[in-house]
């Protein structure tokens, strides 16, 4: 008897099921914690990559080999190995699970020709799997289900398809029963090929007879698979209504056929820990993954002569800069000169297979291969390049989310200011959902991410990768202050010691203005009592004022006119009535009637139906008011909630927002209006402030 983990025969054929054309690259994603990094541990070992699958707990894998992911036990950024398997060459990239580095996949499914799903067989993880199947399906990335941790799932398989059905837009297909023994899986049946197999200690799985406790369910599970197949091959549906059983080698052409075609998401089952489903998975991998041609069609690439996809920068102390590339078309060969999108012409430095940390000098990439191309320093993640000075036809790269959370960033060594700015530009470079704020108004650097470890992971790149040790601040709240009464005021600016003088003589009406009406500055002066040249220096001096009124916060919504004023013919001077203007808002302010306004900004939430009482509660908490709801479009049983919520009360509401939804919520926001701040609350504001200016 033989062992095997798949069937053989005419089906397994290169020409039986679309042939072999060049390397694939598959990408392996899924939730946070599914197991992802495990199995391409256990695909590596399968394969003879590597003696023995690694270890997450041992810190012996060759994913999350980083010292960020090692520490926090996750994946922090794609995990790239190289693996040759029965002649055939397979690039798998082994994608974050945490929403907040989700970006790291999105930009590298472009280059995949499909994508493996690793979910564990719970239909609590449901919204989780929903947010990975719509960006493939978004895509139109082919992916099928690998369901792991088959051996420790204690739901039948037969209930878990229905449970996980509406995360997914296309038919869940399964191809593959588990056979249970006591309560544990101890194999499976292939429902294409009617085989059963026990499962061995990352070993293959060994051919056994179909066990007469499983036949009924297996002739049942059979038939479901066939009827979805049937949907789209009216031939396999006119059979299945005379009862004519296919032949097997029709049932793998239409799972092949209809998995490219992205109209069905077939099913595995598997267990990435104890290596079973392993060859199984492989050898589906092998006979109907796309090939880069379809791949290059399905990105409208198929008419360039030569052109790769970077999808990822990484900036090593040693070699420099590395460009992980998938080349669709031509070969791309060490020394060569590439064209970025902008038209940026770079000398390759280096052409390299990739496993992990480990990289691999060569001669050459061909379509299909995927490889680190060394420094294309002005070459960035997302853009297609071409060998020449021809620009190749770009691919749709997706563009980072909008920050979810920021911090300011204070140095502990001032010596550090020239070095940060360059080495925070070269995290982004490697991952460009992260953004660098100078702003101005609060005085403050700001480091935005996707999340609370998001930027913990980045503060500590910045230390282990380029000596730079900062210390983290609240962002700073924008808060302005307005009037709500008008005045007027003159002052005089006089000052004599020695030779000339300085003299400003200035009235000036102030009065509130409506919301949004900005700072307006005129003025009225007949009769020349102040010449035409020294007026915009008194306007210079209202505004200088005006970045710090009576609250010590910038003014709004005010207009200034400089009605009357006087001027000494030797004495005035630009400097004299701008200290004149200044002078004349520091004591006319204060009779205004100051008011504190803080920003409120427009919120759009995105979650589980399910989770809108608990969203509803975080916002009122939050001091924010509901809107209303809607049904997110394109996502059955979610909704998106409007909101208005402050500013200052923004900062961790991701934390709370995440926490609420099992990781998967979501939100966009933008500046709204400004609101009045009252009684206790204003006096806290004004209080920490002044702590804050001592």
């Amino acid at each position: 008897m033989t062992s095997s983990d798949g069937p053989k025969g005419g089906n397994g054929t290169q020409s039986g099921r679309g042939g072999v054309r060049g390397a694939r690259c598959v990408a392996l994603i899924g939730p946070f914690a599914s197991g992802k990094t495990t199995l391409l541990e256990a695909i590596l070992a399968r394969a003879g990559a590597i003696q023995r699958a690694g270890s997450i707990a041992a810190k012996t894998t060759v994913g999350d080999s980083a010292p960020e992911a090692r520490d926090h036990v996750m994946s922090v950024n794609l995990n790239v190995a190289d693996v040759s398997f029965l002649g055939d060459q397979f690039t798998f990239i082994d994608c974050p699970g945490s929403i907040e580095f989700a970006h790291e996949g999105a930009l590298a499914l472009p280059a995949c020709d499909m994508a493996v799903v690793v979910c564990e067989a719970d239909p609590k993880r449901v919204a989780a799997l929903q947010v990975i199947l719509k960006q493939l399906e978004d895509a139109n990335v082919p992916h099928l289900l690998f369901l792991n941790k088959i051996d420790a799932s204690s739901i039948p398989v037969h209930e878990v398809i229905p449970s996980l059905q509406p995360a997914s837009a296309r038919p869940l297909v399964l191809r593959q029963i588990p056979i249970w023994e006591n309560g544990i899986a101890t194999g499976f049946v292939d429902l294409a090929s009617e085989r059963a197999y026990v499962y061995r200690e990352h070993a293959s799985s060994k051919i056994i007879e179909l066990p007469s406790a499983i036949a009924a369910r297996e002739k049942e599970a059979r038939f479901e698979m066939l009827e979805k197949l049937a949907d789209y091959d009216d031939e396999l549906m006119e059979q299945l209504l005379v009862d004519i059983p296919p032949p097997n080698d029709r049932v793998f052409d239409d799972l092949t056929k209809e998995l490219r075609d992205g109209v069905i998401c077939p099913v595995l089952i598997g267990s990435a820990e104890h290596g079973h489903g392993i060859l199984r998975l492989l050898k589906a991998l092998r006979h109907e993954c796309p090939s880069v041609e379809d791949t290059a069609k399905r990105l409208k690439l198929n008419g360039e002569k030569s052109a790769a996809y970077v999808f990822k920068s990484v900036h090593t102390k040693a070699g420099g800069k590395l460009s992980l590339a998938r080349v669709f078309a031509g070969e791309i060969a060490d020394g060569a000169t590439v064209t970025g999108a902008q038209g940026e012409e770079e000398r390759v430095a280096g052409v390299f297979a990739v496993r992990g940390e480990e990289t691999t000098k060569r001669s050459t990439a061909k379509a299909g291969e995927t490889v680190a191309l060394g420094r294309l320093d002005s070459i960035h993640s997302g853009e297609t390049i071409a060998v020449g000075k021809a620009a190749a036809t770009q691919v749709a790269a997706p563009k980072a989310p909008q920050p979810a959370l920021a911090i300011g960033l204070g140095l502990k060594d001032r010596k550090d200011e020239v070095k940060l700015s360059s080495a925070v530009a070269k995290l982004i470079d490697e991952d460009p959902s992260l953004t660098l704020e100078h702003n101005a108004e609060m005085h403050q650097i700001l480091l935005h991410g996707q999340g609370e470890m998001h930027l913990r992971v980045a503060l500590e790149r910045l230390m282990r990768k380029y000596g730079i040790d900062v210390t983290r601040e609240k962002r700073r709240v924008g808060y302005k202050e307005t009037i709500r009464s008008a005045t007027e005021i003159r002052a005089r600016h006089k000052k004599q010691s020695g030779g000339h003088g300085q003299f400003g003589d200035v009235k000036l009406d102030i009065k509130p203005l409506p919301r949004s009406g900005g700072v307006i500055f005129d003025e009225t002066i007949t009769g020349g009592v102040i010449p035409k040249n020294f007026i915009p220096s008194v306007e210079i001096g209202v505004r200088d004022y005006l970045a710090e009124g009576p609250l010590g916060f910038p003014v709004v919504d005010v207009a200034v006119t400089l009605t009357d004023g006087s001027y000494h013919s030797v004495d005035s001077s630009d400097m004299a009535f701008r200290q004149a203007g200044r002078l004349a808002m520091t004591e006319g302010m204060p009779k205004c009637n100051p008011v504190l306004l803080e920003p409120i900004m427009a919120v759009s939430i995105a979650v589980p139906s399910e989770a809108n009482a608990r969203i509803n509660s975080i916002i009122s908490q939050r001091r924010g008011q509901i809107l209303g709801f809607d049904a997110r479009p394109g996502w059955p049983g979610w909704d998106v909630i409007e909101a208005h919520i402050p500013e200052a009360e923004m900062d961790s509401l991701i934390i709370d927002l995440r926490s609420a939804t099992a990781g998967v919520g979501s939100f966009t926001f933008g500046f709204d209006h400004l609101s009045e701040v009252s009684g206790r609350l204003r006096d806290q504001v004004l209080a920490a402030s002044r702590a804050a200016a001592e």
